[in-house]
């Protein structure tokens, strides 16, 4: 397979394995975290597919077992945690590998959390917010090495997981600084067999995270820099990875975007994850999805804020037209991508968008928005994506 993809080590913000075939190291950098009996998380789909396959044999051959669990759902739950945690001690495993998306990433981070904690503390207890994560014990949180197999979330390089609580129906960010997976594998070749509307999904999220943290009013110029030229990267090399699923370079330019986006939204998010988080949890909506859905019309509603600073991006970018040429630049793209219009044709009803609007205005996104978002103008906001 020929292609200009360098083979990289990266120790931002955790050790970073990045090039094409780098999954043949899999056992070695488990090792090298401590791991010597891991429990392989990954999602149902993904469970029958040959790279799984790949993957779990250089574990077995290498001594290291290879059990797998793989009861994910895609947007995972406490019960499948549950099942996750049973399993990683029916094992007596020491160590958890998360391959897949966003959803397998996330699980896997909180079966490597939760497995030895005290018996009454609930996972609910460690929600992203204040210093919540001190009331878990840091050291039974058990090593964590991550390979995504999409180009969306960055959840290989996140500090956190996000799990929905099936009672509420409400999307949960669990935080611990410990939750950062100690090695990441960034093999683009685990990308090239994506089913193309799942390219586009998380290629959408991965701008989402990037425009989101650039937009953000908080101080952090290291986010700002890394925002900008994530974006860069999506809108050049997201089209071919989506019309030529085989092309490494472009794959491997979405993993790093990816990545960045990750890094970057610790700057903050705002009005596009904010809407499509309960949306997510309501309707099973693939969540990258949902974020190209509803941001064109938070591009129009922050655009106030934002659109002196937007300019410079599209500048940067090489788009033309400033503001209005970078949101022209958002709409061909979905277009490209086959996104789909707004919410109604993702199956959303008009008679919920209250109970929506106030999830929304509960989700911790909200709160990095540019401009303050309120009853009336969230709720008109949802209204406009319809």
């Amino acid at each position: 397979m020929t292609h200009n993809v360098p083979n990289r080590n990266w120790s931002y913000p955790t050790a970073i394995k990045f090039g094409v075939g780098r999954i043949a190291e899999l056992a070695d950098h488990c090792k090298g975290a401590g791991i010597t009996k891991p429990l392989f998380v990954t999602d149902k789909a993904l469970a029958s597919l040959p790279i799984t396959a790949e993957a779990v044999a250089v574990l077995s051959k290498a001594g290291l077992g290879s059990a797998v669990f793989s009861e994910v759902d895609p947007n995972p739950n406490e019960g499948n945690m549950a099942a996750g945690i049973a399993a990683y001690k029916a094992g007596g495993h020491d160590g958890v590998i998360c391959f897949g998306g966003g959803s397998a990433l996330d699980l896997g981070k909180m079966i490597a959390l939760m497995a030895h904690q005290r018996a009454d503390l609930s996972v609910w207890d460690l929600e992203d917010i204040d210093d919540w994560y001190t009331r878990a014990d840091g050291d039974k949180i058990a090593p964590i090495v991550a390979v995504p197999t999409t180009a969306g979330t960055g959840s290989e390089v996140g500090r956190a997981g996000v799990l929905t609580n099936s009672v509420t129906h409400k999307k949960k960010i669990i935080f611990h600084p410990k939750l950062m997976p100690a090695v990441t594998i960034c093999d683009p070749a685990l990308t090239v067999g994506m089913p193309k509307f799942i390219t586009a999904g998380t290629g959408m999220d991965a701008l989402a995270h990037c425009l989101e943290a650039f937009c953000s009013p908080f101080y952090h110029p290291m986010s700002q820099g890394i925002a900008l030229e994530g974006m860069r990267l999506v809108f050049e090399n997201l089209p071919t990875a989506y019309s030529d699923p085989a092309n490494l370079e472009a794959r491997a330019h979405m993993m790093s975007a990816a990545a960045m986006g990750a890094v970057a939204f610790q700057k903050g998010l705002g009005a596009i994850h904010s809407l499509s988080h309960p949306v997510g949890a309501v309707y099973n909506t693939h969540h990258g999805t949902t974020n190209a859905v509803v941001m064109p019309m938070v591009l129009d509603f922050n655009r106030p804020a934002i659109e002196a600073r937007l300019e410079k991006a599209a500048a940067y970018i090489g788009i033309a037209g400033g503001f209005d040429g970078f949101r022209k630049a958002v709409m061909d793209l979905r277009a490209t991508l086959n996104i789909p219009a707004n919410l109604t044709a993702m199956g959303v009803e008009a008679a919920r968008l209250d109970e929506l609007t106030d999830m929304a205005l509960e989700d911790p996104s909200c709160g990095g928005n540019p401009i303050e978002m309120t009853r009336e103008n969230t709720r008109a906001l949802y209204a406009a994506c319809m």
